[in-house]
């Protein structure tokens, strides 16, 4: 039992999905599934159960599970601890990042730099991707956490990971019946969506052109949880990331696949190129590179 498998149970627990899985850290399916084979062997029993839709922890990886977090936790405050008397930083750390983001904990993340370099003082910010990126030209953020690939021009991104869009639907919908949507199901529907500065509202809009369906947006919000509160309302649909569609505040609604080929949602890290980028935004992306190849 070594500190990568606990890093492989705790984002195939995440992810609830092989290949997702892999993709956060940074390594092949094979790979990751060939390294969770071997800790259950050594364990003598199975950490999840496998079906061609999803990966479910069993009773034994629910028991691993808070071990393997407190083992992580501990091994990177060790190596904290030794940065923090050997590492001298100071200065301003400038964040943004999207609500609800799913692929990175931004919280986190910001709580282990704090630990690391706690001499530099960090400012957070949360807005939707497209008013971060002008942020982050304007020179007032360092690191954008964002859910765009567009509009990016020189800035530096990092893949964070990816999920699909699916749709929500609430209680007595003429679709709630089903599992699996067409773009013609949804052509004339009421949605509720984000503002146009949110990531997924551009992706949204454009899956509606680019399929030619006629979408009216009766509510436009700003919180993600507001979303989830006026579909269960009735009010309309929702086409959302599937890691807010599998919020529990979401669970009475009725999610539904859109078709095959849907474009994903991909969260990036985005800077200006680190060569020309303050030193505390450097040493961030650093502990982000650690945890998006869950290197220890």
């Amino acid at each position: 039992m070594d500190l990568r498998q606990m890093e492989y149970v705790l984002a195939l627990a995440d992810e609830q999905h092989f290949t997702r899985a892999a993709s956060v850290c940074g390594v092949t399916q094979s790979g990751l599934s060939a390294s969770i084979r071997a800790l259950e062997g050594e364990l003598g029993t199975e950490l999840f159960h496998r079906t061609t839709r999803r990966v479910e922890l069993t009773d034994a990886g629910l028991a691993l599970l808070p071990y393997a977090r407190e083992l992580l936790s501990q091994a990177s405050a060790g190596r904290d601890a030794v940065v923090r008397v050997t590492r001298a930083l100071s200065g301003q750390l400038r964040v943004g990042a999207e609500q609800c983001l799913g692929a990175i904990d931004v919280p986190a993340l910001l709580e282990r730099f704090h630990r690391r370099y706690p001499a530099v003082t960090i400012r957070f910010t949360q807005a939707g991707s497209l008013e971060q990126l002008d942020q982050l030209r304007a020179g007032e953020l360092d690191v954008a956490f964002v859910a765009t690939t567009d509009h990016l021009g020189g800035l530096e991104r990092i893949e964070i990971g990816r999920r699909p869009i699916v749709a929500l639907c609430p209680p007595g919908h003429r679709l709630a019946g089903m599992t699996r949507v067409g773009w013609s199901d949804l052509d004339g529907a009421d949605f509720v969506d984000l503002h146009e500065s949110w990531a997924v509202r551009q992706l949204n809009d454009g899956l509606a052109r680019s399929h030619g369906i006629h979408r009216r947006v009766s509510c436009t919000v700003n919180d993600v949880h507001t979303l989830i509160d006026l579909v269960k309302r009735g009010l309309g649909l929702a086409l959302v990331p599937q890691n807010i569609a599998n919020k529990p505040e979401a669970a009475v609604l009725t999610q539904l696949q859109l078709p095959a080929g849907t474009a994903d949602w991909v969260v990036s890290a985005v800077s200006a190129q680190r060569s020309s980028g303050s030193v505390s935004a450097t040493h961030l992306l650093e502990l982000l590179d650690d945890s998006v190849a869950c290197a220890s």
